[in-house]
């Protein structure tokens, strides 16, 4: 299995330790590396058991992560994606939604993927010029966003919808 490392100490991988892969639907299994090695710009994961082609493809979309126990600390001002999901996102006093998840694209900063209210996904850059705090045991993170930022990719009303498909009848 070939992944790209999301992780500011890439060379902790080693063989004999146990990792998570978590699959689209959220399971969880625990596998054990067998051997590494890179290739690339990418590390290629051996794991034990894993010894086909249709076992291995099992493991695609997974995410694979290290056990909370043996997870390295990080240095100030650094968080684990794992401890913001599930956050509210608050602009100000305002709570926007709760975070499912942060991607990392070729932007400047990473975006975190906001559920809202109205089940709406909003893509907000974790900037840190926007943030304000992280209260992880509150399950807080606090910014302060541009105006008009949540209306820039918010989703279209029924009439933006109906003018925009108006509009594109005319176009071959």
């Amino acid at each position: 299995m070939a992944c790209q490392i999301f992780s500011a100490v890439p060379d902790r991988f080693r063989a004999g330790m146990r990792l998570l892969a978590l699959d689209p639907e959220s399971r969880r299994r625990e596998l054990e590396v067998e051997e590494l090695w890179p290739h690339q710009g990418l590390l290629v994961f051996k794991f034990a058991g894993v010894d086909s082609i249709c076992r291995a493809e099992t493991l695609i979309g997974c995410e694979l992560q290290v056990p909370y126990s043996q997870r390295s600390p990080l240095e100030a001002g650094w968080n684990y994606v794992s401890d913001l999901v599930g956050c509210a996102v608050l602009d100000r006093d305002r709570e926007i939604g709760r975070i499912e998840d942060l991607e990392f694209r070729a932007g400047e900063a990473p975006l975190l993927m906001v559920r809202d209210v109205a089940w709406n996904l909003r893509e907000i850059p974790f900037a840190e010029a926007y943030l304000v705090g992280i209260d992880l045991e509150g399950q807080r993170v606090r910014m302060n966003l541009p105006e008009g930022l949540l209306e820039v990719n918010a989703p279209l009303t029924a009439e933006e919808k109906r003018a925009q498909a108006r509009a594109g009848r005319g176009k071959l």
